[in-house]
Order: structure tokens, then sequence, then C-alpha cells
């Protein structure tokens, strides 16, 4: 897109004189010659530079430059004035002028300033577009929640993000945030400037996902008209996030076996081998411990990835998180539909709470921005949560009974946490190390809430 430059001058010699040199040079010229005809153009246009006279027949220069920076500080001005009048060009500075230039003035001397001007917005814009890029790459590595499970898994990212080459394994059910975990490792890590490439392994055939890991030789099958460098070569000196690797291959098992050995690999059809420095974070939510036992996940790669192993923590276990999460969404979904939804009715909250979320965090997410597309108040109520989250109360009032409590819209918190306890012991089957493990309390606090809410096995 061709910069804009608005010309504003009361001289139509000058106007036209500079509007002929700049529009062969390429720019896109606009020009007026009063201060008023200035701020229309302005407004009615996109502008990326002006050119400004001092001295206008309607308003002064300097009045101009300011009710411009008023309307769009990222214009830049140039002010054009007589030598006679410096005092009034530092002033134009002190408003918000780029710069000024003296008339008569060289053209040459113009243009360089132009240019200079330009290429200074330019790097301005690419600063923030960086910083925009740097605050989305923070917020999409950034786990969210205040719940003893999930500081844990912080506290553990940040160990493991300290490491240069340990190889992770990240485990949970689908929508847990798995590749958010990822993310998180690599962008706290020393390789976080170096590319994270991702790939689900179940979304491709087992025939293109070799090439598509390991790179091809130009005729090493029918379609490879070219060489072509896998992700792993991509990848060098960065991470390769091995999303759903439950789903590979054992074939091709056996190969990432020998590039988190080795960290070399050979292309599809190559002969020689090629050396990588990449650290491998694989995610899956399939039970792989019983996949070795039934053969169909190799014993070796299994040990091999679990070096460190992340278990993210479903949202039903995550009591703490669940309102905390669904108002983050709620704040993004304000600026996506332009709404301005403040939180949820008690009896929404309630409802909220209670749902066991088996589509976990993602879940959440399309629950919330569902029902911001159906509320036209500044408050999500029961009518605008799905059928599902308003059934699950009568199947928890249903296990409720063996904690000798029943649900209902009037329930605390506290009466909740009962329920919630009950839920967790009675599907572990009142394991008692197991469920302190999974409720991210000691043993001791776990007793302790036993007895104080009369819970029992029978």
């Amino acid at each position: 897109m061709r910069p804009s430059i608005l010309i504003v001058d009361d001289d139509q010699v000058m106007q036209e004189t500079l509007s002929d040199v700049l529009r062969k040079r390429g720019y896109e010229i606009f020009s007026v010659g009063s201060g008023n005809g200035a701020l229309l153009m302005v407004q009615k246009n996109v502008i990326d530079l002006i050119l400004l006279d001092m001295k206008l027949p309607d308003i002064d220069g300097l009045e101009v430059l300011k009710k411009i920076k008023e309307f769009d500080t990222e214009i830049l001005v140039i002010m054009m004035t007589a030598y006679s009048d410096v005092q009034s060009a530092v002033s134009a500075m002190k408003s918000g002028a780029y710069d000024y230039i003296n008339k008569p003035f060289e053209l040459e001397e113009l243009k360089l300033l132009i240019e200079k001007g330009l290429e200074t917005k330019s790097l301005i814009n690419e600063v923030r577009r960086l910083h925009r890029q740097q605050k989305e790459k923070y917020q999409d590595s950034h786990i969210y929640g205040v719940s003893p499970q999930i500081h844990y898994v912080k506290d553990l990212i940040g160990m493991i993000s300290k490491t240069h080459k340990t190889s992770v394994l990240i485990q949970g059910e689908s929508g847990t945030g798995k590749e958010l975990a990822a993310n998180a490792i690599h962008d706290s890590s020393h390789r976080s400037d170096k590319p994270l490439m991702k790939i689900n392994c179940s979304a491709i055939p087992d025939s293109l996902l070799e090439s598509e890991l390991f790179g091809h030789e130009k005729g090493a099958f029918t379609d490879a008209k070219n060489t072509k460098k896998g992700l792993f070569e991509l990848a060098d000196g960065g991470t390769v996030f091995l999303d759903e690797i439950g789903d590979m291959n054992p074939f091709l098992q056996s190969k990432i076996l020998r590039v988190l050995e080795n960290q070399t690999f050979m292309r599809v059809g190559g002969e020689r081998e090629i050396k990588v420095d990449i650290r491998i974070i694989a995610a899956t939510n399939k039970d792989l411990e019983t996949m070795v036992r039934e053969a169909v996940f190799r014993k070796d790669l299994y040990y091999r990835l679990k070096v460190m192993v992340v278990e993210m923590p479903p949202l039903r276990d995550r009591l703490e998180d669940i309102l905390l999460l669904s108002n983050l969404f709620i704040e993004e979904n304000n600026k996506e539909y332009n709404k301005n939804v403040k939180a949820f009715s008690e009896d929404a909250k309630k409802l909220m709470v209670q749902y066991s979320w088996p589509g976990n965090v993602r879940e959440l997410r399309n629950v919330i921005e569902r029902a911001m597309i159906l509320t036209e108040q500044n408050m999500i109520t029961p009518k605008h949560l799905p059928f599902e989250l308003k059934q699950a109360e009568k199947t928890i009032q249903g296990n409720a009974d063996h904690g000798g409590s029943e649900m209902s819209t009037e329930m605390s918190l506290e009466g909740m946490e009962k329920v919630h306890l009950c839920n967790v012991l009675k599907r572990l089957e009142w394991n008692k190390s197991k469920a302190s493990k999974c409720l991210g309390i000691s043993r001791a606090t776990l007793r302790a809430k036993i007895k104080r809410y009369g819970l029992s096995e029978n």
C-alpha cells in the first residue's frame, strides 16, 4: 500500500509543484489550501504524513497541528515555515510535529525528510507489531488458575523450562490445555527465540506424517518433486511439539526414539544423517502405560519421553478455577462481540460450578461464547446456558445422597465442596492417597474435611 501525503498550503503553485514531485516518487497525494480543509481531509482519508504550512488563511498552522494530533496521534506532521518564524517551529515540535523545514527549501532536502519520517513511522509500527505479537505469545502460553493443581503445574513448568533438552510428556484429558502447557515450556525456556513446531499425529495419515516430520529428498516417492525439510529440521535450536503421540504407529515411534537418543535423523529417501538441536514435547489423552502393556506403544519410547511428566488436571477437579476462567472468557467475548457482560447470576454460578465439564476448559470456553451470543443483558443467567448444565443438577443431587446432602440452587460453596469431595472419593473408590493428589491437598487436610462433613464410605 502506497504511503499517503497531505499537502496543506494556500500557495497554489507550491501545492501543484509538491504534488507533482511527490506523486512521481510513488506517494498517494492529497492537497488543500486551508486549515479547515486539512481537518476535513484527515477525517475522511487515511493519511500517513502531512506537509503543513505554518501560515494559513483561516487557522494558524500550530492550531491545525494540535487538532490533527487530537484526532490521530499517529500521523506524522512536517511543518513548513519561513526563516523568520523558527520560534513557532520549535513550538510545533513541542506540540507533536515530527520535524520542520524552512522555506524556501531544496526539493531533495524535503524528499529526504519525508523518507526519513515514513521510515521512522514504519519502524514504530513494526516495534508495536512485535510488542503485540509478544503479548499474544505470552497470553497463548499463560496458564490461568488459582487451584493447587494449577499452581503445581506452573511450578513444574518453571523447573522444566530451565532445562535445555529434557523431553517432556504432557498427559491429560481432551481440552485440559496440553498445548498451552507446551507453549509455556517453550516460551519460558532458552529456546524461546527459536521455532516451536507443532504437529497433531492423529490428524495426518501415516504415509504423510513421516515426510512431515523428517522431510524428504527429491524423487523419494512419486509426488516428491523437490527436496523438503521436515519439522525436526525446521525446528533446529527450538522445540517440536508432538500432539496425540499415542496415535503414532510403531514404525514412526522407533524413528522418534532415534531423534530423542541421538538428535539425528534421515529424510525420507535420504542417505545422510542430519544433526539437530531440539527439545521434544509430546502430549496425549491416552493411557500410554496401558498401551505399553498391550504392546501398542513402544516401551523404550515411553520411558524416554516421560523424563518429565506434566499432568494437566481436569476442570472438574479445579473447582476454584471455573468461575475465574469463565470471567476471563467473558472479557474476551465482550471485545469480540462488542458487549458489556459483567458477570453471572447466582443461579448460573451454581450451575457452572456443579457441572462436571467432560470437555474441560475447551468446553467451558465454548459455553461462555454461546452464552455471550445469546444474552442481551449485562449478565449471564441459567437460560443462556446449555441444557446439559441444567440437567447436571439432577445427577449431582443423586450422587450427593452418598454424603447425606442434596444439591440445590441455594447451596453455598461450602455445600458444593462437600458434594465435590463425595464425587471425587466415590470415583476413586475412597483411595485417599489418590483423592488428596487429585484435589491438590494433603492427606491430613483431606481427613479433616471428611471428618468435618461427616462423610463415610458406607
